[in-house]
């Protein structure tokens, strides 16, 4: 019965999507060029027809015999890694727990020696850089051969450095990377009025609550406690210190964003102190009062990683 009512739901979608196609080739002003892309050709049909046919068997084997599906709801590596980063950064380490969180880590590096965003995927640098300093935080050593076979992954693709903003910030609070190496992101965010073409209220919800903690933790640049003193200088093919392309210039508007952001860091100094500490208590309000009553914030990890850091680096106990 519902391997019936799937194909009549799959033959009515073929339908709707062949007719779409044809009322955009036919809409006026179009061209008889772009209607001989929009319309299918019959092999086209046959294909959209195997390949729907394909995703559902797949999904019909899936489903449970009274009718659900049920699948691990699971984020990718980087989330197991800041766990245990946030663990060094706050020097509030459960053993126990970090145990059983590296030897997941493991067993999800990839063919690729690295650690996908998804199961499959191929070889992402900034969850690879995350993963791999979060295992020799947790105790792994260099010389073990995952590691070794991570560390020549990275390096291969050009090393940390090249690692995304996010995961340039946190080698920033555990002193991996200059704080150069990250853009010029302050507290004073939070007072730029509305019109101004950049400002909290024009970004969702999930990327405010993420970034409004880290205003204050780029404002204030605390150091991770990181009670081992573990680092990853082997991850750079030049010292992190010494690098000069944390930032790349494909573009005019690269170098125009670039030339900016340097700028600004130039004139921090110049910021009044009393508009600074207003800044970072308007961005304090700002998350404390969104955190609920379990601490979260948006329900999203990264967030509540930040918004912890930044407490802890604000004074709460």
């Amino acid at each position: 019965m519902k391997q019936q009512h799937f194909s009549i739901k799959r033959q009515a979608f073929i339908a709707d999507s062949l007719q779409e196609s044809e009322d955009l080739a036919d809409s006026s002003g179009t061209t008889a060029r772009v209607k001989s892309k929009s319309t299918p050709r019959p092999d086209e049909k046959t294909a959209l027809c195997a390949a729907l046919g394909r995703a559902e068997k797949a999904l019909l084997a899936l489903q449970q015999d009274d009718g659900y599906w049920s699948f691990e709801l699971e984020a990718d590596c980087t989330i197991t890694a800041e766990y245990i980063l946030m663990m060094h950064f706050m020097d509030e380490i459960d053993n126990a727990l970090q145990t059983r969180l590296a030897r997941y880590i493991r067993n999800r590096q990839s063919a690729s020696d690295g650690w996908p965003l998804y199961t499959d995927g191929g070889f992402d640098m900034s969850c690879s850089v995350k993963a791999y300093y979060a295992l020799k935080l947790a105790g792994d050593s260099a010389d073990d051969a995952h590691m070794i076979r991570a560390r020549n992954a990275i390096l291969k693709r050009g090393g940390a450095a090249r690692s995304n903003v996010f995961t340039r910030i946190t080698l920033a609070l555990f002193r991996q990377v200059p704080w150069r190496a990250v853009p010029f992101i302050p507290a004073e965010i939070m007072l730029l009025p509305r019109w101004f073409p950049f400002h909290i209220s024009k970004v969702s919800y999930w990327s405010r609550t993420v970034m409004v903690p880290l205003f204050i933790l780029c404002t204030l640049k605390p150091e991770a406690r990181n009670p081992h003193r573990i680092d990853i200088s082997e991850l750079f093919t030049t010292p992190a210190d010494d690098e000069k392309h944390y930032f790349r210039i494909d573009s005019p508007l690269n170098r125009l964003f670039l030339l900016v952001d340097r700028s600004a860091k130039f004139l921090e100094p110049l910021i009044p102190r009393r508009l600074r500490q207003h800044a970072i208590r308007k961005a304090e309000q700002w998350f404390t009062r969104r955190l609920n009553g379990s601490g979260g914030l948006g329900a999203i990890f990264p967030a509540m990683v930040n918004a912890l850091e930044a407490l802890a680096c604000l004074g709460y106990g």
